[in-house]
């Protein structure tokens, strides 16, 4: 296993031993380090006999809790979660996230919204000073198919920078979400005006924006994998 694989390890195992009690309904958010809480959910269960219900945010991680034989529950029968554990493409030194390069922001910030225990499992890289410091694609915005053009265009003379659709790679023509919509990544720039809770409002109001992969005062803490092998944890506070 590699340094950064190793670091999104110790991560995921150290905010899932903390968080993960008997008893108790958990998000689980998507990505490549969160394999590794569902795995050390998987292996808690086995060993403790823990009742952990799992809420997924997308259909990777509804494939994950089935084939980690775990407990599935929706948001229908589980409106208030224990906790959400989940990655992020970048966190700040406010803790303001982006989120949304797997493509599953809308979902994401669904589950997140229903808990007051936003965990943030990731490595090393993803912490920066400020957003667009270590991340480089973007912040993701869910649109509807009919109207990113409009929305490209009002973003790009109101907001600066560069807004692209995001193409796939196994299909022909552009990615679709799990809920049948067009992701557009915005590539800002550096500097900014308004705070970013400001962005991510204003653009929410424009017509056809389902979402944006902006999450502003909703982590609670996040372990971050370094490559010496410890975490380091960073509180909102």
């Amino acid at each position: 296993m590699d340094t950064l694989e190793t670091a999104k390890k110790i991560a995921a195992y150290k905010a899932v031993d903390e968080y993960v009690t008997p008893n108790c309904v958990i998000g689980i958010g998507s990505g490549s380090t969160v394999i590794y809480a569902v795995n050390r959910i998987a292996e808690k269960i086995n060993e403790n006999g823990l009742n952990v219900i799992c809420v997924p945010t997308s259909f990777q991680a509804r494939q994950l809790i089935i084939n980690n034989h775990l407990t599935l529950g929706d948001l229908d029968t589980h409106p208030k979660l224990d906790c959400v554990i989940d990655g992020a493409d970048e966190v700040d030194a406010n803790m303001t996230l982006i989120k949304g390069g797997g493509g599953c922001l809308l979902q994401e910030k669904i589950v997140a919204s229903c808990t007051n225990q936003l965990i943030i499992i990731a490595d090393h890289t993803k912490n920066s000073d400020r957003l667009g410091q270590q991340y480089k694609k973007g912040i993701p915005i869910e649109v509807v198919p009919m109207a990113y053009v409009p929305i490209k265009k009002n973003i790009q003379d109101n907001y600066g920078g560069t807004v692209q659709i995001r193409m796939a790679i196994a299909k022909a023509g552009p990615v679709v979400t799990d809920n049948g919509n067009f992701i557009l990544d915005w590539h800002f720039p550096f500097e900014q005006e308004k705070s970013w809770n400001e962005i991510s409002n204003e653009i929410k109001l424009i017509p056809g924006v389902i979402e944006i992969g902006l999450f502003v005062n909703m982590a609670k803490k996040v372990y971050f994998g370094m490559p010496d092998g410890s975490v380091k944890i960073q509180e909102f506070e």
